[in-house]
């Protein structure tokens, strides 16, 4: 049984994501972090940077969202991956960068707005990372213009990782409606019936 540890609220999210677009059977275990479960010694065996989510699927035991994510396609469906080397690529590069670029900026963000009391957020970094999102969220516009995904017409892990990081946006209050192209992207993956079931387990 293919079993991940954490919430669909949390960066374990895109992982139920991917287990729901490639169809597999899988169980969601829920990690009390008010508790510090995610610190005992049972589940730093699974990740023992105490953090969630992990991931069982008989002997393979992995952590990092987005790793986790590619051993699922790589596993149960490889079209996730794109079906040429270039396209391959391109999957890799929009993860790697959708993490190293644009999800640190989005989560500092966020955690400013959404954990610290008002009273006291640092409004210098708050401002300081909102100057940063532009160049980046135009990046992302741009390459979307005249294509339906990422990797052109084919719905990838490329999608995935990378919306999922750029969702943030929301939350961190950050407005996205100057760039069309990717309005358009996410409102065509929120029709995507595995992104709806996603989205019914974060209620």
């Amino acid at each position: 049984m293919t079993t991940l540890y954490g919430s669909p609220r949390t960066s374990a999210g895109r992982c139920v994501w991917t287990m729901e677009e490639s169809g597999i059977k899988y169980d969601l275990k829920s990690v009390d972090m008010r508790n510090k479960e995610h610190k005992s010694p049972e589940f730093l065996k699974l990740n023992p940077n105490g953090k969630v989510p992990a991931l069982t699927d008989g002997d393979v035991i992995l952590f990092e969202s987005m790793a986790i994510n590619f051993y699922l396609a790589e596993t149960y469906k490889k079209e996730l991956l794109g079906v040429t080397p270039g396209g391959r690529g391109s999957v890799h590069q929009w993860s790697f960068w959708a993490a190293a670029e644009l999800q640190p900026i989005l989560i500092d963000i966020f955690i400013q707005k959404v954990f610290v009391p008002e009273a006291n957020r640092d409004l210098s970094l708050i401002e300081n990372r909102l100057n940063q999102l532009p160049a980046l969220f135009q990046i992302l516009d741009t390459a979307l213009i005249n294509k339906k995904y990422l990797i052109g017409d084919q719905f990838t892990l490329a999608d995935i990782n990378t919306a999922s990081v750029a969702m943030i946006a929301i939350p961190a209050g950050f407005d996205l409606k100057p760039y069309v192209h990717i309005q358009r992207w996410m409102e065509l993956i929120s029709e995507r019936p595995a992104y709806q079931k996603y989205m019914e387990l974060r209620k």
